[in-house]
């Protein structure tokens, strides 16, 4: 037996249901990443620690992401609770 209405369903394109990764990481981490290892490579010129920022920030991420790709707001989501159930 046939459990869909007729008319009810929509297909979906896969952009619409996939995370948006840049270079397998979410989009969002990666742009702050970038943003904070170029602001210490370019403004302080501090080369190599930025580039070794970029590297282990952008691999971790990468990392997280093949886990549970949308790791970025579940965390912003439990920093922002409150620990009104804390043990």
């Amino acid at each position: 037996m046939n459990s869909h209405l007729p008319g009810f369903e929509v297909p979906l394109h896969r952009s619409l249901v996939e995370p948006i990764l840049l270079a397998g990481a979410p989009r969002n981490v990666a742009i702050v990443n970038g943003t904070i290892a170029a602001a210490l490579g370019l403004g302080m010129q501090l080369w190599a620690p930025g580039l070794v920022l970029w590297i282990f920030g952008h691999s971790l991420s990468v990392f997280a992401a093949r886990k549970d790709p949308f790791f970025a707001p579940i965390i912003v989501r439990h920093l922002r609770q409150k620990a009104s159930l804390a043990c």
